[in-house]
C-alpha cells in the first residue's frame, strides 16, 4: 500500500531537492508521460496537469516524517522546498530500485523553471492533438501566461528529448 508514497520519496531523494509544489505536480506528470510508472491521477487544472493523490501523499508523507518541507516567504508567493529526511532514507529501501533513466530525467527537468514546466506538461496533456491544436490549446487554458513562439519552440524541442530518457526507449 505504501510503495507508492515510497516512489515519491525516491523520486525526490533522486533530485536531491524539489523546490515548488508545481513543479514538483510537473515533474511527477512528465516522468508519468515518459511511461515512468506513478500511479497518480491528473486532470487539467488551473497551473496545467494537477494530481490531488499527489498532494495528499506529499502531505502524508510531511506528517509521517519521510520528508521534509521548508516554506519560504518570496514577498508575493511562498516557495516550498521539498528534501527527503534520514527517515525518509529508510523508508525508500522498500521501494523498487528506480529505472536507470529516471535520474536522468529528474536532473532535465529539475534545472527547468516551473513556468516553462507548466507549458511542457501542458502540451503534454494535449499530446493526442496535433501540434498546431496543442499550440491553440495553451493558447486558450493558459492565455495569461502569454507563451511566446520561442518558449513554445523550446518546449516542443525539449519534449522530442525526452523520449532519450524514457523507460521505454
Amino acid at each position: 500500500m505504501l510503495q507508492e508514497h515510497a516512489k515519491i520519496v525516491q523520486f525526490i531523494a533522486l533530485a536531491n531537492e524539489v523546490n515548488g509544489r508545481k513543479k514538483l505536480q510537473k515533474m511527477i506528470y512528465i516522468a508519468k508521460k515518459m511511461d515512468f510508472p506513478f500511479a497518480e491521477k491528473y486532470e487539467l487544472h488551473m497551473y496545467g496537469p494537477y494530481s490531488e493523490e499527489l498532494t495528499l501523499r506529499v502531505e502524508e508523507l510531511c506528517e509521517m516524517g519521510f520528508l521534509a518541507e521548508r516554506c519560504e516567504d518570496k514577498g508575493s508567493y511562498v516557495q516550498y522546498s521539498y528534501n527527503v529526511t534520514e527517515e525518509g532514507e529508510r523508508f525508500v529501501e522498500m521501494a523498487e530500485s528506480p529505472h536507470a533513466r529516471l535520474s536522468d530525467l529528474l536532473s532535465r527537468l529539475n534545472g527547468k523553471s516551473s513556468r516553462f514546466l507548466e507549458l511542457v506538461s501542458t502540451l503534454l496533456y494535449f499530446d493526442y492533438l496535433p501540434k498546431d491544436e496543442q499550440i491553440a490549446k495553451v493558447h486558450i487554458v493558459k492565455n495569461k501566461l502569454n507563451f511566446s513562439e520561442d518558449e513554445m519552440n523550446d518546449a516542443f524541442a525539449f519534449i522530442a528529448e525526452l523520449p532519450t530518457c524514457s523507460t521505454v526507449s
